[in-house]
């Protein structure tokens, strides 16, 4: 499913022009993308949580050229999907 999908499906459900729905999802991503850049968790009830994790420095190879390069400390969202989320996706997919 891609963004055009859950935009058209969303203003499907709610009756909303197209337009207004996709201005509605960008002020979502956007908000996520501001919060996760302050440091701030993001819990959405039921799907999940974002929040950033911190990388320490380490050494890595360039699989290509087997060289060694050296990696610094970065920092890296990621996404916890919810216990009802994952039972959800269970007990559909079994259903199939």
């Amino acid at each position: 499913m891609t963004k055009l999908d859950i935009v058209n499906q969303v203003s499907e459900i709610t009756g909303l022009s197209k337009v207004e729905t996709e201005l509605t999802f960008e002020a979502i991503i956007n908000s996520i993308k501001v919060s996760l850049s302050k440091g701030e968790r993001v819990d959405i009830r039921g799907l999940g949580s974002f929040a950033v994790k911190e990388k320490s420095p380490r050494q890595a190879r360039n699989p290509a050229t087997n060289e060694v390069i050296n990696l610094d400390k970065r920092f890296v969202p990621f996404f916890k999907v919810s216990k009802l989320l994952k039972e959800y996706v269970d007990k559909s997919m079994k259903s199939i």
